[in-house]
């Protein structure tokens, strides 16, 4: 059975008051590992309606072509600038979770958009 621990942390939202968190016994690495499932999951359903759009031909085609490199380029451009910048943190772990975080918003963003019609 895994070991829970427990850590004391700064709870900014109560003016500085300690409080006691419960830390995940298996890591921030596990954490993120599930995170990454997570976005490779959604990732998949993206991929598979892209595909079908594509599939059908016509503008509506080259126009989610066009928009997927389009959207590729500034979503690896805005990472870099946020890495380069120090907003991912300073934890390997973390800025694993913040950059993984960072995809998966791009990516629910195009579910979103590609089940709307």
């Amino acid at each position: 059975m895994p070991v829970i621990r427990w850590v004391t942390r700064r709870d900014r939202a109560a003016s500085g008051k300690i409080m006691k968190m419960r830390k995940s016994a298996f890591g921030d690495w596990f954490n993120a590992g599930m995170d990454a499932w997570s976005l490779g999951s959604e990732a998949s359903t993206v991929m598979a309606l892209r595909t079908a759009r594509i599939a059908m031909g016509g503008s509506d085609a080259l126009a989610e072509t066009n928009l997927m490199f389009a959207e590729k380029m500034q979503a690896t451009f805005e990472l870099q600038v946020a890495a380069m910048t120090g907003r991912l943190g300073t934890a390997p772990a973390g800025a694993t979770r913040k950059a993984i975080g960072f995809y998966r918003r791009k990516v629910r963003a195009n579910r979103r958009r590609l089940t709307a019609r």
